[in-house]
């Protein structure tokens, strides 16, 4: 796989599938720094529109069941450069792990914060899930030198929804997810028009890692995690209308 090729890939898919994207502060992306890009999910095409919208391959966590299923193992991995969770007890240690081997490389890293679940319900394009912190807690813990966490929002003006899959055919490649173990069908949310809006970085510094510590830990976190939830609501909102 070619460092360019997720880049390349993603933007054959929206050409495709006749997406027509919108950038917005795109001079918001920091030059020269590690990056960490937080943002909203609610399609599979999600990943590919970040990358085309910044430009940049991005090294995006996935889910444990994508790296299980023939054929989309092989999509997600070595045509958009995606790395599969493991399994639901080793999940968090394969994040943390790979996630800040990849920023120390100066690769681009993103994750969706609201999980698993906005890709199995069909939700409102303008809504925005509650986030879980594991992101920032990387941010913290990696100690990569020169990182910013980049919210960014993507704002759905136009999409198809129909539905690709029973839920229970996942649940056969990942039974610890309890959210395939339901009936229905998963959704498949296909953009027709998107606009995809860059937030205000948030810069990692020294301060940061000292006061990751202790009693003050939680509010470090939660400060982040508020940060990247307030910013990308505000632009989904923006974007949305």
């Amino acid at each position: 796989m070619s460092e360019n090729s997720p880049l390349e890939t993603s933007r054959i898919l929206l050409t495709g599938l006749s997406t027509k994207l919108s950038s917005y502060y795109e001079n918001r992306v920091p030059r020269d720094t590690s990056i960490l890009v937080v943002s909203n999910h609610r399609s599979f095409m999600d990943a590919p529109v970040l990358m085309a919208a910044i430009s940049q391959p991005i090294r995006f966590a996935c889910h444990h069941y994508m790296g299980q299923v023939p054929v989309m193992r092989e999509i997600v991995t070595e045509q958009f450069g995606c790395f599969p969770l493991a399994a639901n007890r080793q999940r968090n240690t394969s994040f943390f792990q790979k996630s800040q081997a990849f920023l120390q490389s100066r690769q681009v890293v993103g994750v969706f914060p609201e999980g698993p679940e906005p890709m199995v319900k069909f939700t409102d394009p303008s809504k925005l899930g509650e986030f879980q912190r594991g992101f920032a807690h990387l941010a913290m813990r990696s100690r990569v030198q020169n990182l910013a966490v980049l919210p960014i929002a993507i704002a759905s003006l136009e999409e198809v929804n129909t539905s690709s899959m029973p839920l229970k055919i996942l649940s056969l490649f990942d039974p610890s997810e309890p959210l395939f173990n339901q009936m229905g069908w998963h959704p498949l949310v296909i953009y027709r028009r998107v606009a995809v809006l860059v937030g205000r970085p948030y810069l990692i510094k020294q301060q940061h890692w000292e006061q990751y510590q202790g009693k003050h830990a939680k509010a470090t976190v939660m400060e982040l995690t508020n940060y990247c939830y307030r910013e990308i609501r505000e632009l989904l909102q923006e974007g949305c209308y």
